[in-house]
């Protein structure tokens, strides 16, 4: 986690500090896991290990960021630990949820609602106008403005805030936040928040959520880089985006599929291979992925929002593909991964007949996860050996599995990652010795934080997440007047001589809305060699400038209990299925609404109805 050079949107020094309105001395001291204190946390252990084990009344013992034992409290305590006293967190200690699938960077956005139709595939809904008005317009603006010393001044916190509304749901592990310069050099932000496609850490290989536009259309290239040899780490690919209804055999959703058949007798498919959404294959094509190794990530509420039917698990299952969760993004997916848990358990218990356990569900966010990431060795479950990473959830006694589905963000007692407290009520971050940082009221209760990081990107290390609220809500409030300073920037015209370096200038990687030299997502030929299948996100050119379009936009608050809009608008949605929505919104102690009509206008589709 440690020894990485970073290099900053900005120039050190009184500017940049001046820009954030925050003094780095007033920030408080790092804690190192390598060099930190050992610790000890007493409570029901629920350990997911493979014969999942819970210890009603168990001690979990951390050194240097790895648990060491995992015992009952009447045992000794390890060598080392007998100075310890155990930190008793009247709760439920679980491994931290691991999501599979999240566009970060969107998730600053609201829920689009209601969505205005039923869609059939990926290449439909980014041709709405609606689309343009309330994502990937705002998301452009956000992503490439300067201000005027020219530095990308909403990076540090949209990065800030996204992270922050993971943890809150108990997650430790979520995919990355990608930049571009100029230079024509990509990074990664690195926070908090452990980040799948960059690890620093040899037990953690890298997943793949990228891969080169060559590889992408080329079926032996893609199929020799699934089979590279010496090369670990899995490839997390969007795959099938879309639907294919029940009785039939063909869509463009499943041509994504079939288009990894690169020969007669040959899947460009291995082990290493994730495909998110998956939603559009058909039994028989679940059990080629699950023949051949192959892994899923399910979103359930992101396909219910657009297609009006989410991938066919129960295949999934029988076919034996590893399935793990993601939220997708808050524009069409979950607010956060403990309600898409809710959300899987639903779809689970009123379409499928009770397919997955509550015990299914967890797997899917922890162990099967880390499986899925080849990083089975070293997380996914509380076993000594392990990284330190878990939450603690505010249950005593019944189903330990059952109290996570049903866990809201004010359950959420702690979150420690690789052995370090980063969020959680004061008591027990002022016992693990992180209580000097910033608060936060969640469902009117106060949590606080422990954002300091010595390896972490300098520019985030300078915002509070407050201060990231308050620039976030600003931003999107002024979205037509930010577009219109982009539009107006004048050209820059050569300054300097001709061998003299550019400044290198950040901004977001917008994968869905620009080209960036690479894809989400395999785009084989199908029928032909130039018949390639998938979508093609990048936006259309569109005539009327953003600053005619866009109109202002609410910042997504961090929770669904500080969003009192939320549950209204998910049962506004005339795709899901009224036996989901009703049901999420019981989940949190609301009644829903009475369900509007489906969607009648032009190119709507048929009521949703399950696989």
């Amino acid at each position: 986690m440690n020894g990485r050079r970073w290099y900053p949107l900005a120039e050190r020094g009184g500017e940049a500090q001046a820009a954030t309105g925050l003094a780095r001395a007033a920030a408080p001291r790092p804690i190192d896991a390598l060099t930190g204190p050992k610790l000890a946390l007493a409570g029901r252990v629920v350990t997911m290990d493979a014969a999942f084990t819970v210890l009603n009344d168990g001690v979990l013992y951390i050194d240097r960021g790895a648990i060491v034992a995992v015992q009952a409290r009447a045992a000794p305590p390890p060598p080392g630990f007998e100075a310890v006293a155990p930190v008793r967190t009247e709760g439920t200690l679980l491994p931290g949820l691991i999501e599979l699938h999240n566009h970060l960077s969107y998730n600053v956005l609201p829920l689009w609602s209601p969505v205005p139709r039923r869609f059939e595939h990926r290449g439909q809904w980014p041709d709405h106008p609606d689309y343009r008005r309330l994502i990937s317009g705002p998301m452009t603006i956000v992503g490439t403005w300067r201000d005027a010393q020219g530095r990308a001044a909403l990076l540090a916190p949209l990065v800030r805030y996204v992270e922050c509304k993971c943890i809150v749901a108990g997650v430790t592990t979520s995919q990355g936040i990608m930049l571009n310069s100029n230079a024509g050099v990509q990074r990664h932000y690195r926070g908090i928040l452990r980040n799948v496609e960059q690890t620093d850490d040899p037990d953690l290989p890298e997943a793949k959520a990228r891969i080169d536009d060559v590889e992408a259309r080329n079926a032996q290239a893609f199929l020799a880089r699934l089979n590279k040899q010496g090369e670990s780490g899995c490839f997390l690919l969007h795959l099938s985006e879309g639907v294919t209804p029940d009785g039939q055999a063909d869509s463009l959703a499943r041509r994504h599929f079939l288009a990894l058949r690169v020969a007669a007798d040959t899947w460009a498919i291995n082990q290493r291979l994730a495909g998110i959404h998956a939603a559009g294959l058909l039994a028989e094509d679940f059990a080629v992925l699950g023949g051949h190794g192959g892994a899923m990530v399910w979103s359930p509420l992101s396909n219910l929002l657009l297609y009006g039917a989410t991938a066919r698990v129960d295949a999934a299952r029988r076919a034996g593909v590893r399935i793990g969760l993601g939220s997708d993004w808050s524009p069409s997916g979950s607010k956060n991964l403990l309600c898409e848990l809710k959300v899987a358990w639903l779809v689970s218990q009123q379409l499928l007949g009770g397919l997955f356990s509550a015990r299914d569900l967890a797997a899917m966010v922890t162990r099967d996860a880390a499986a899925i990431l080849q990083w089975e060795a070293a997380l996914g479950s509380l076993e000594p050996g392990k990284r330190a990473d878990l939450l603690v959830i505010d249950a005593h006694t019944g189903d330990p599995y059952e109290a996570l589905l049903r866990a809201r963000e004010t359950d959420i007692h702690l979150v420690m990652v690789n052995g370090v407290a980063r969020y959680g009520v004061p008591s027990l971050m002022a016992a693990l010795g992180a209580g000097g940082g910033e608060t936060l009221r969640v469902g009117g209760r106060t949590r606080r934080w422990f954002l300091a990081q010595d390896s972490g990107d300098p520019d985030v290390a300078q915002v509070s997440l407050a201060e990231a609220r308050r620039q976030l809500r600003a931003a999107l409030h002024d979205l037509p007047r930010l577009a219109r300073e982009l539009e107006q920037a004048p050209v820059r015209r050569a300054t300097l001589a001709l061998d003299a370096p550019e400044p290198v200038v950040w901004s977001l990687a917008l994968d869905e809305i620009r080209p960036t030299g690479s894809e989400l997502r395999p785009r084989l030929p199908f029928e032909a060699p130039d018949d390639f299948t998938g979508p093609q996100t990048a936006l259309r050119a569109a005539a009327a400038p953003l600053s005619t379009v866009l109109a202002p936009v609410r910042l997504d608050p961090l929770t669904v209990a500080d969003d009192p809009d939320y549950l209204a608008r998910i049962a506004a949605q005339p795709n899901v299925p009224v036996p989901i929505r009703s049901g999420l919104a019981a989940f949190y102690g609301v009644q829903a609404t009475p369900p509007p009509q489906v969607n009648t206008g032009p190119g709507a589709l048929p009521a949703a109805q399950p696989h």
